[in-house]
């Protein structure tokens, strides 16, 4: 397979372009990224894409869907010898998807990251997808994200503090903070990837939301 990669300056956030071969069959993968690379590289390639598959709804994953002209897709698909799975994983968002292609490609939009999950206040749900669902397949499938930079199932079930903390591997940091002028406690603190970091936030009720290190206010 051919993969190519643009990703928005601003956002942080990836498009992706796969072909099964020179003069084959490509499918865009999400479209918040500056698109130009993208169909240079079709044009090297001498492919001409027929689908954008997207992993979510967000502006930063769908901005430049329609200027494609291309058939939107939300399900599993075979285009040429590209076999593409559509897995669930709802919580970052509702409608996520995670996209395996021919067994070999994870893209992951926003449910996991290098070092990092999707946030949320569904928490269980992300759970879920990341442990139930991502991290099921083969430990050297590569992981390329909505965001940043490409990783591994196997790099991130050692490495990721969430899948450690998920695993029973590292104790919660039990840390007080506040989160939106609420009082909370850190339970995991995480890299991220714009450079701010990533939560796993407890309240005082018992909920629990991830959310990015800006929100969050060190009492200590």
């Amino acid at each position: 397979m051919l993969v190519e990669r643009s990703m928005d300056p601003g956002w942080l956030s990836n498009a992706y372009l796969v072909a099964d071969e020179e003069g084959g069959t490509a499918v865009f993968v999400d479209s918040g990224a500056p698109m130009e690379p993208l169909l240079d590289a079709a044009g090297r390639w001498n492919v001409r894409p027929e689908h954008v598959l997207r992993t979510h709804a967000d502006p930063d994953h769908v901005a430049h869907e329609a200027e494609l002209g291309v058939t939107v897709i939300t399900r599993s698909l075979e285009a040429g010898g590209l076999h593409i799975e559509a897995l669930p994983t709802p919580g970052h968002s509702d409608d996520h998807l995670a996209f395996v292609i021919n067994g070999e490609l994870c893209f992951s939009g926003d449910i996991l990251f290098k070092d990092a999950v999707g946030g949320g206040s569904d928490v269980p749900a992300i759970r879920r997808s990341v442990m139930d669902v991502v991290l099921k397949l083969p430990p050297e499938t590569r992981v390329l994200p909505g965001h940043t930079d490409e990783t591994t199932i196997g790099r991130e079930w050692e490495e990721n503090l969430f899948v450690r903390y998920w695993r029973g591997l590292d104790p919660p940091v039990e840390e007080p903070c506040e989160v939106g002028g609420q009082e909370a406690t850190i339970v995991v603190d995480s890299p991220d990837y714009d450079g701010k970091g990533k939560l796993l936030v407890r309240f005082a009720d018992g909920r629990e939301a991830i959310v990015g290190g800006s929100r969050v206010t060190r009492l200590v």
